[in-house]
């Protein structure tokens, strides 16, 4: 028998405001108010493989990557660092 264990990360800011990247593992309304707001975009490229627009957040546009997965891994790695790391 395998056991999944995930985790979703949440980071609060001084002022209570809660920012992470959106998961299923948690109902965000358990926590108050929410919005959800897109913060990039994985589309397929014109000449094949996967990329992740991160425009929304001005970010670059990553990618092409082979495999979709491959992409929303960028994405995520790219708007944790970026958006929701506290600066160090």
């Amino acid at each position: 028998m395998s056991v999944f264990r995930a985790t979703q990360e949440l980071f609060v800011t001084p002022d209570g405001a809660v920012r992470g990247l959106y998961g299923q593992l948690i109902d965000a309304d358990a926590i108050g108010d929410s919005a959800v707001v897109r913060a990039s975009h994985v589309e397929p490229h014109p000449h094949g493989g996967w990329t992740a627009d991160l425009s929304p957040s001005a970010g670059p546009v990553l990618g092409p990557f082979p495999l979709r997965s491959d992409a929303l891994t960028a994405e995520a790695n790219w708007l944790t660092r970026n958006l929701l790391t506290p600066p160090g």
